[in-house]
């Protein structure tokens, strides 16, 4: 509640930065790798940075997991973000369905992707909020 945006916007950025660890530690260390979670933390790291971004630009970030309808929220105010779309639509998919059996196979290149993806995200997003960025 009494968070300025600055502190806010980087709390933002730094929980991202830990979904986006957990997942690189998860990838290289543990065997077999748990992909889905993976996946899912790195679909978490982008839906945090996308909504770091949204409060900088003072916009209330919806409460939802569809990194494609935040990317379009952040377009409005940033047409850069349109080169986000794809990632985002490949990211979104692992909020939810990861988390319950009967999930679409998930390979290791998914999960490597994931990766990128994910890092490419925060990265951007640290950028345009003239953060250093945190990943």
């Amino acid at each position: 509640c009494c968070m300025n945006k600055a502190d806010l916007v980087k709390e933002w950025f730094e929980i991202a930065s830990t979904d986006l660890h957990t997942a690189v530690h998860l990838f290289e260390t543990m065997r077999p790798k748990p992909l889905e979670i993976i996946c899912y933390h790195c679909q978490q790291a982008a839906e945090k940075a996308l909504k770091a971004y949204l409060i900088d630009c003072e916009i209330e970030p919806p409460r939802i997991h569809d990194l494609e309808k935040l990317c379009q929220i952040c377009a409005e105010q940033n047409p850069a973000f349109e080169t986000m779309e794809d990632i985002c639509g490949r990211l979104t998919d692992y909020s939810v369905s990861t988390r319950y059996p009967d999930h679409p196979e998930i390979e290791e290149t998914d999960a490597a992707s994931a990766l990128k993806d994910a890092d490419r995200i925060c990265e951007f997003c640290a950028a345009l909020c003239r953060m250093e960025s945190p990943i």
